[in-house]
């Protein structure tokens, strides 16, 4: 299936050697003075996995319709007027599993858009629309 638009930016996982943020100027006036321990946020991850598992699937899923409907619309199959409508309900299955794929990855890529990839150590990111 051709898409007519590319997928959305899919979330970075943590890689090799990245560092939490830089210290803050305000970091001084914390008390113990170290300023805050960053972790790689646990919500953050599971958008990651979550982008991950979901792409395989939905990419297995338009393998699975774009071969018939590259069969149906071969006339070395089939010459039939009902051809023409089997081939116009699957263009229209391809238009609605693309506009699926769209929301689903648009979806997670807006919620790792507005999460914080770091967080303090000891505190809980914001809280999560994702089942657990």
């Amino acid at each position: 299936m051709s898409r007519a638009f590319d997928d959305p930016p899919a979330p970075r996982p943590m890689q090799p050697g990245e560092t939490p943020p830089a210290a803050s100027a305000t970091d001084h006036l914390v008390p113990g003075g170290g300023g805050p321990q960053w972790v790689f946020n646990p919500e953050y991850q599971r958008l990651v996995e979550l982008w991950n598992d979901v792409l395989p699937m939905l990419e297995e899923l338009t393998k699975v319709l774009d071969k018939p409907y590259a069969k149906a619309r071969s006339r070395d199959v089939w010459d039939a007027p009902v051809a023409d409508r089997h081939v116009q309900d699957m263009g229209e299955w391809r238009k609605r599993l693309e506009a699926y794929r769209s929301a689903v990855l648009a979806a997670i890529s807006e919620k790792a858009a507005e999460t914080p990839r770091w967080i303090p150590a000891g505190r809980s990111a914001v809280p999560s629309l994702l089942p657990r």
